[in-house]
């Protein structure tokens, strides 16, 4: 899950996953609470008994092992008709996207503290198809993983978790392939994907099917791209370990205090969990898949619900506004300014994120994981960024810290025309030319 090449999972392989049923985490929205399931994770041995965890004081962001090579420039406003006509020409793209056949999107553009625009565009598909609105829910995918990392931070500020906590401390039976070496790998090494596997480890087995702590424990078994904790290989089945984490450090499950901790005090009230959640919403996105020259709308699948940390919640283009705001510092009773320097600090270099999409090859000076977020050096300008995919949605989220501005962009389709509406407005409010990177002519 994930928008960036690596073409085995970009597109879901595994067949539906109506037939398979497994007990995990099933939560709709914090203002329509159901009643939980046991996570199959705590029979798997994974995880520790929960108990009280007391906790060092934290590692500052200096700690990151690595840097923007060249320093970030000091914090920019973006004047009042800047943000106005970018966030004007974004909405008039939108509506040309649409044009094109794209069955829904939602855009949403924040600045200055603000929703310059929160819209949908399109209808969510299917034979009872709605028009999209700002509190139309999609799948998010991917984006999911800021919120990991933002809960593990919070943690972290609570005392309860410390990002050098070995992961082993907390779950006895993980090791990879390198048993030595899996001891030294921490929580701050799993939300930066730097576990040492190779990427994408037992995606395919997931989209197969086959329930996540069965997964988790064969991780021991997983070839490896390098010495645990020496280079990053993305990943959704060993990013979730942090789940297990939260559940050991806390004695509630993972999608529970993603609720209690972000969904209620931001107000993200259309914000739920897995499948039952985003069908259980009052309005909701169907995905498309391509059906000749169009679309056709399908069922969810299940199964990435199946790794909530890494690709398990649905939000409304209304929430996601609300999130990018809490992310450029505007909710500091809820997101303090030092938690949010340390998990937009880069931590291990990307480099197969410079190639890719043309606004990459063209923009990108540098890239970065950070703890559940991507850090980009987009022209000179540090980008806290994160993508995502899976069968029938996408998503982007692209904040420009220094200029506290951002923009989040879902849409309920594998069209790539959509991606290219955050270049096009971070060019806007930059005062760079037109790159094209919406091509109406050709793209689909």
């Amino acid at each position: 899950d994930e928008e960036q090449r690596h073409p085995r999972t970009l597109l879901e392989q595994g067949r539906d996953a109506e037939a398979v049923e497994s007990a995990q985490f099933q939560h709709t929205s914090p203002m329509r609470p159901r009643k939980l399931l046991l996570p199959l994770l705590i029979a798997t041995g994974l995880c520790a008994v929960a108990t009280a965890t007391t906790a060092t004081t934290p590692s500052a962001a200096a700690t990151a092992t690595a840097r923007f090579s060249t320093p970030a420039p000091q914090r920019v406003a973006v004047d009042e008709a800047t943000a106005a006509r970018a966030t004007a020409d974004i909405d008039a793209l939108a509506e040309a996207i649409l044009a094109r056949g794209v069955p829904g999107l939602a855009v949403a553009v924040v600045h200055d503290g603000r929703t310059r625009l929160a819209r949908g565009y399109g209808r969510t598909g299917g034979a009872n198809g709605e028009r999209v609105d700002e509190r139309t829910v999609f799948r998010i995918a991917s984006l999911s993983k800021g919120f990991a990392g933002t809960l593990a931070g919070q943690l972290v500020e609570d005392g309860a978790l410390r990002w050098d906590m070995p992961l082993d401390q907390q779950l006895p039976t993980f090791q990879l392939a390198d048993a030595a070496g899996s001891t030294r790998l921490t929580v701050r090494d799993a939300l930066a994907h730097r576990l040492g596997l190779k990427y994408h480890t037992y995606d395919r087995d997931l989209e197969g099917d086959t329930p996540y702590p069965v997964l988790a424990a064969r991780l021991n078994q997983a070839p490896l791209l390098c010495a645990p904790g020496e280079c990053f290989g993305y990943q959704n089945v060993a990013f979730s370990l942090i789940g297990d984490v939260v559940f050991a450090v806390t004695g509630d499950f993972y999608t529970r205090q993603v609720e209690e901790r972000l969904f209620v005090p931001l107000g993200m009230e259309d914000a739920t969990f897995g499948r039952d959640g985003l069908e259980g919403s009052a309005r909701w996105a169907r995905p498309h898949v391509r059906a000749g020259r169009g679309w056709t709308a399908v069922r969810p699948r299940e199964n990435y619900y199946r790794v909530p940390p890494a690709a398990g919640i649905n939000a409304s283009i209304n929430d996601m506004a609300i999130w990018a705001k809490a992310q450029l510092g505007h909710r500091p009773d809820v997101l303090s300014k030092a938690l949010l320097d340390d998990l937009h600090t880069p931590i291990v270099r990307t480099p197969d994120q410079l190639a890719g999409s043309p606004w990459r090859r063209a923009r990108l000076r540098n890239a970065h994981y950070g703890s559940g977020w991507r850090v980009f050096d987009y022209d000179g300008e540090p980008l806290v960024y994160h993508a995502g995919a899976v069968q029938g949605y996408r998503g982007m989220i692209g904040l420009l810290p220094n200029r506290d501005i951002g923009i989040v962009v879902l849409w309920n389709s594998e069209s790539a025309l959509p991606s290219g509406l955050m270049p096009t407005f971070f060019d806007r409010v930059l005062g760079k030319a037109d790159g094209g990177w919406v091509d109406l002519v050709n793209g689909r």
